[in-house]
């Protein structure tokens, strides 16, 4: 890769500046594109964004950024996406610095800050170079997640349209979700919605996916996948409850939408899991209903002050095996005498002490 380094004031660098959902963000005359298809969205906080500013104000150095050199004469933005933003809305009146809009300045303060020379390096390569550098240089600073590097690798009209709709602040996708209470976790524009849609129809298996649809007009299908998983969510858990976010919802659609369920009952059994002390992760209540898989319910587990009191009363002897042997303490697992699904509770009259190869056995581990 040919790489080849210049000083361009921020005046040039942000002329024409203009930032638009649909078209994405350009500048240095429409001549650079400042969010290809493979970047991430703007994720910089206020904090940091201020720091790009005092930054250029005070005439220290940012760090270099790096901008491809198209075949036809334009630019692509490879590194420094954040920065350039933050400067971009901010002579663009955007949001203020020390209480100061960038109108409000002195001509000779505004004059500082846009003849603040940028230090941008020009690559000319191929796209395989171009994508590798990109990775290459992404790993300091506001690292990729890992979606993030996956739209590097599949960019295309499928990518761009599943953005849309999954990948921008207010996007469908997030208003759907949290219509009548949020049920996934993360943020749009980290692409956390995106990754878990598409987690979810391919059954984890996302750069699959991503690969075979690259080359789509639309990311229709996942979208009406999407909608159907919250259809279904809403219609069979009707009673909302905060520990509903952030459940694998895709997964148990998978498995359980052609099953006839009686909502009136899993609301009751969810009322009265929600109740019991000993399920400790309240949100493993909503997978345990459909599956009955104990593990997802992380019921609590006896205190050392109840294993000593069961060891004491069985003498250190396995209460099933009951070999004449005396095991120590630390040999030994405790047990629900009266299993919990059966209305067994985690005290200290219903706990056992097993030795591991029972207790083993009997859990079928």
């Amino acid at each position: 890769m040919k790489i080849e380094l210049h000083k361009i004031p921020i005046r040039e660098v942000i002329a024409g500046y203009k930032d638009n959902s649909e078209e994405g963000v350009a500048a240095y005359d429409g001549k650079l594109d400042i969010r290809p298809k493979y970047q991430r969205e703007f994720v910089y906080d206020g904090k940091q964004r201020d720091a790009v500013l005092q930054t250029a104000k005070q005439g220290f150095p940012l760090n270099v950024m790096y901008w491809m050199v198209k075949e036809d004469g334009s630019y692509e933005m490879l590194d420094g996406q954040q920065r350039t933003i933050s400067i971009g809305q901010y002579v663009n009146g955007d949001f203020s610095l020390d209480d100061r809009f960038f109108h409000n300045l002195t001509d000779e303060e505004q004059k500082q800050i846009m003849d603040y020379e940028l230090m941008i390096y020009f690559c000319e390569g191929t796209d395989k170079e171009r994508l590798d550098w990109f990775k290459t240089i992404n790993i300091a600073g506001e690292k990729l997640t890992d979606q993030e590097l996956r739209n590097a690798v599949y960019t295309g009209p499928w990518l761009s349209d599943a953005k849309l709709k999954f990948s921008k602040t207010g996007c469908v996708a997030y208003l759907l979700a949290n219509d009548g209470g949020s049920l996934l976790k993360g943020s749009p524009i980290r692409q956390e919605y995106l990754e878990t849609a598409l987690s979810w129809i391919n059954g984890g298996e996302i750069a699959d996916y991503m690969a075979k649809h690259q080359h789509d007009k639309n990311a229709n299908d996942l979208w009406e996948y999407f909608r159907e998983v919250i259809a279904w969510v809403r219609a069979t858990f009707t009673n909302y409850r905060k520990e509903m976010n952030g459940v694998a919802w895709g997964v148990l659609y998978n498995e359980f939408k052609d099953e006839k369920l009686d909502t009136k009952k899993l609301e009751k059994e969810i009322k009265e899991l929600m109740l019991d002390e000993d399920v400790t992760k309240k949100s493993g209540i909503y997978p345990y209903v459909l599956t009955r898989d104990e593990r997802h319910l992380n019921i609590r587990s006896f205190n050392d002050k109840m294993k000593r009191e069961a060891y004491e009363r069985q003498n250190g002897i396995c209460s099933l095996c009951k070999k004449k042997e005396e095991w120590r303490i630390t040999d030994m697992e405790a047990d629900h005498i009266k299993p919990w699904h059966e209305g067994g509770k985690t005290i200290s009259k219903n706990c056992q002490m097993l030795c591991k190869q029972c207790n083993r056995t009997k859990s079928g581990v």
